[in-house]
């Protein structure tokens, strides 16, 4: 060994020891970092929920024991706005006919946005324009495109009646008619509404494997037979999901009973949160409204629970 080589060494043997960053400690650095950032990214929403979403839900059930006017102290009166609500002779109209509204909607507004994503799914041509005709009244702000129908229903010169006039038929009060208004705003709803649903089927429907239908067809199934037997299992659970996202959004119309027939006529198209509106905006009566509101969310969470709890034991015997 050279002296050179002797001093370096010595030099080296010397010289203090550096240690190496923890590859671990940096890790774990990091991670940290990530979740900080993520924390302050859902802090925004969290803060927006809470002062525009849950501080408002929780002042309503305070409020749905007092008696409050904007301007004046709130007084504590116990149950009193539920017994005044519940004896009002519009409570039990507003209920009727929103469960009515909902199982129309059901009846009508559930089966259709299906069958048209059906049809969309096997079409092979122009199926984007298609989508967008589907999807436009979506966009069409809610409170215009009531205005919208109600110029079409209106009985005198309405497009519904001059076209059943052009083709000899008897012509409709629709929504100034009783017997036939809350048919005449499901039409509306299922209208306005459907082009969302229509594009969940859409995706539902694109992700069923096609060896499935292959195979039913290969088994000489029909095209009942392949909805039946394939479409309906594979896509089961949004079917039951949109169908719960349904029955909650049809028990709280609002805007075309509003809008294009006010409640009327004789109170055939009162709804419970049109019911709600009046006592808060019109009587002046923000208590009645809360506790009407409150019956409402105590409705809507015991049914959502039972529903879920029902759908999850059909999947668990499946």
């Amino acid at each position: 060994m050279t002296k050179t080589a002797e001093r370096q060494r010595a030099r080296t043997a010397a010289a203090p020891t550096v240690p190496a960053p923890s590859r671990a400690g940096d890790r774990g650095l990091r991670r940290l970092a990530d979740q900080a950032r993520a924390y302050a990214f859902l802090l925004g929403g969290l803060i927006c929920f809470a002062l525009f979403s849950w501080y408002p839900a929780i002042r309503a059930v305070v409020i749905a024991f007092q008696k409050y006017t904007p301007g004046s102290s709130p007084q504590w009166v116990g149950t009193a706005n539920f017994t005044r609500v519940w004896h009002d002779p519009e409570f039990s109209a507003a209920w009727r006919n929103t469960l009515t509204f909902t199982v129309l909607a059901l009846l009508i507004g559930f089966a259709i946005p299906f069958v048209m994503a059906l049809v969309l799914n096997e079409l092979r041509h122009a199926r984007a324009f298609f989508r967008i005709v589907v999807y436009l009244p979506v966009m069409i702000p809610p409170v215009v495109s009531a205005l919208l129908w109600k110029w079409f229903y209106d009985p005198g010169a309405g497009l519904a009646n001059e076209a059943l006039r052009f083709l000899h038929l008897p012509t409709s009060n629709w929504s100034n008619g009783a017997d036939t208004a809350l048919v005449s705003l499901v039409l509306v709803a299922t209208w306005a509404n459907m082009g969302g649903t229509v594009l969940i089927y859409l995706a539902a429907l694109q992700s069923v494997p096609g060896e499935l239908y292959e195979a039913a067809e290969l088994d000489g199934a029909n095209l009942l037979q392949r909805v039946r037997h394939v479409t309906i299992p594979q896509t089961r659970f949004v079917i039951l999901m949109l169908m719960l996202l349904q029955v909650i959004a049809t028990m709280q119309v609002f805007t075309e009973p509003f809008v294009i027939t006010g409640g009327g006529p004789e109170n055939a198209t009162v709804t419970v949160l049109y019911l709600i509106y009046k006592y808060a905006f019109l009587y002046n009566d923000f208590g009645g409204a809360c506790a009407l509101s409150v019956m409402l969310l105590a409705l809507l969470g015991a049914f959502s629970a039972v529903y879920l709890r029902l759908t999850r034991s059909g999947e668990e015997d499946a």
